[in-house]
């Protein structure tokens, strides 16, 4: 039955890993080859950690949004990264195509590993990891409240203002299944 959620984008909000849980540690590689450890980025404070394929056409409509999440928080205790389920090349290119500039780590295309851990079903997936390694945000797909909830969590962590994400004009859909 797994596959054929694959195949079909399952149902609407299957959820990965689910709010509460305990996020699983991980090192990966960066595009740029630095390495990434969560465990060393949570004593710098939370992590958004967004989940993608450079094929799929919900990532390439949430990337943009997620650079300005990115860009509202730069110079916040926040780190975003992307995790990508391609290789180094076709990621850079995504990458540079959609203009993200957050750091973007690479999930072995031969074993997914990460993305197993997190219970992948769809991508995009963003999961919000409190300082503490527990997850308080798990979105599977494009949903604008849940994008809006997390850059809400991590202004009142930071103790600063909302950041708006969204400008006039934006094509902003609510629901976008993955």
């Amino acid at each position: 039955m797994k596959w054929l959620n694959h195949l079909f984008g399952g149902p609407k909000n299957m959820a990965a890993l689910t709010a509460g849980t305990k996020a699983p540690d991980f090192s990966l590689s960066a595009v740029d080859g630095s390495k990434f450890s969560l465990q060393s980025a949570l004593q710098q404070g939370p992590v958004v950690a967004a989940f993608f394929k450079v094929s799929c056409p919900v990532c390439q409509y949430a990337f943009p949004f997620f650079e300005r999440l990115h860009k509202a928080f730069s110079n916040q205790k926040v780190t975003i990264v992307g995790i990508s389920q391609d290789n180094a090349r076709d990621t850079a290119a995504f990458l540079k195509e959609y203009g993200v500039t957050f750091r973007t780590l690479l999930d072995d295309p031969n074993g997914y590993a990460v993305s197993n851990a997190y219970g992948l079903t769809n991508v995009p997936t963003l999961f919000l990891i409190g300082q503490d390694g527990t997850l308080e945000i798990s979105s599977v797909g494009w949903v604008k409240q849940e994008v809006e909830e997390v850059s809400a969590k991590l202004a009142r962590a930071q103790q600063t203002a909302p950041r708006p994400l969204f400008k006039a004009g934006d094509d902003v859909r609510d629901f976008r299944a993955g």
